[in-house]
Order: C-alpha cells, then structure tokens, then sequence
C-alpha cells in the first residue's frame, strides 16, 4: 500500500496539531509525592557525590557536596527535571496565543506564534515538538530534540542541543550545549525520572547520574 504525505500548507491554523504535541510530553501526575536517592557529578578526573531529595511541592534539597559549584549543579539539574515534568493544562498556558503554520523541513512543521507569545517559534513532527525558539527574560534559547524516550504516557526528550542568543541580532551568548538523557521508571506505572545526563559543552563533558531512586 501506498502513502500518500500531504505537506502542511503554510498559513493554516495548527493550534489542534500543536495541542496534540503539547499534550504528549510526559508530565508526573499531580500527587506526585517526590522521590530520593544517591547524586553523583564528573568532570574529568573530578567526582563528587551525595544525597539528595526532590519533594512533592519540587523542592530539592541536596546534601553530601562540599563544593559550591558543584552543588549549585546538582541543585540546577533536578529543578530543570521537575520544572519541565509539571502538569500544566494547554488553555492555561497557550489560550492566549495562536498558532499558524510555516515551512516543513527534515525537523518538523513549523509553529509560528502569535498573540501573547509573539515572536515565539517551534516545530513539530509526530506529535513531538522537535524544536523550540522562546524569548525568555531578555534572551532567546532555542532546543532542537533528536531523540526521544517513549513512557508509554508521553515522551521525554532524551537527546537535545541548546543555544542562548541575542533577540535583537540573533549572534550567540556562549556555546551550544548537548545533552543526552536516560530516564527510568521508580516503579511500574512510574513516574519516570532522570538516571544520567550527560552535558558536552565548550568546557567540557559533565556527568550528573542519580542512583538508589525511591519515592517519598
């Protein structure tokens, strides 16, 4: 059998595919009660590790580093899990904006926005947004997604880069960073939650692995 693909046209309203792929990132569910376990950081020849514990109200708290930097790290990368794993429906954070279509290539559809978050942009590709360019307090980052890690209640983006620029001229604030993400569930049903991430920037390869993992 033959499959016809009917490019998307430029110009259409994809507010329905972009909800689709908005509503299919995995999120822990509200009574997400948090979880807890060994931290571990590398650099090089440089190792720390500790405890740490991410409650329910997202908080982390981490204990066993003596490092400063390091433990701002640790700290950094479980609010980054948390922050991106929280449940917000799509009319509360999108119902002010609205999504038109562009141009189609290898990444995706792209998703120009409108209304509130004028000048935003992604792409989206099988219901999985594959690429996002946001204005955020005065900078612009932009993630592009390569792989991704099916829960079976939504996907998680396992493998990424990310870019800071300037909103005015578009030149670069630092180097790109690459990640690559490997996530488990605490149990069978989950909630699924970060077992390494490894980070390639211009300074170097970081390592930040979590290991014991219970729920609280």
């Amino acid at each position: 059998m033959t499959t016809t693909f009917t490019p998307i046209r430029p110009g259409c309203d994809l507010r329905e595919a972009f909800q689709r792929a908005y509503e299919n990132r995995y999120t822990w569910d509200p009574d997400f009660s948090g979880y807890q376990g060994h931290c571990f950081w590398a650099q090089g020849d440089r190792c720390f590790k500790g405890t740490f514990e991410l409650n329910a109200g997202l908080k982390s708290k981490v204990q066993g580093i003596d490092d400063e930097q390091v433990l701002k790290a640790v700290n950094s990368q479980l609010w980054e899990i948390a922050i991106h794993r929280v449940r917000r429906d799509f009319k509360t954070t999108h119902g002010d904006n609205t999504f038109t279509a562009g141009e189609t290539d290898i990444v995706g559809t792209e998703v120009l926005v409108g209304g509130k978050g004028e000048g935003d942009r992604y792409r989206i590709k099988d219901d999985v947004v594959t690429m996002v360019h946001r204005h955020i307090h005065g900078t612009v980052v932009t993630i592009f997604t390569t792989e991704t890690t099916d829960t079976g209640s939504g996907y998680l983006s396992s493998a990424y880069t990310s870019q800071y620029s300037d909103p005015s001229t578009g030149e670069p604030r630092g180097g790109k960073n690459s990640f690559k993400d490997t996530f488990i569930p605490l149990t069978n049903g989950g909630p699924w939650v970060l077992k390494e991430r490894i980070i390639e920037c211009e300074a170097g390869s970081q390592t930040f692995r979590f290991e014991d993992l219970k729920t609280l």
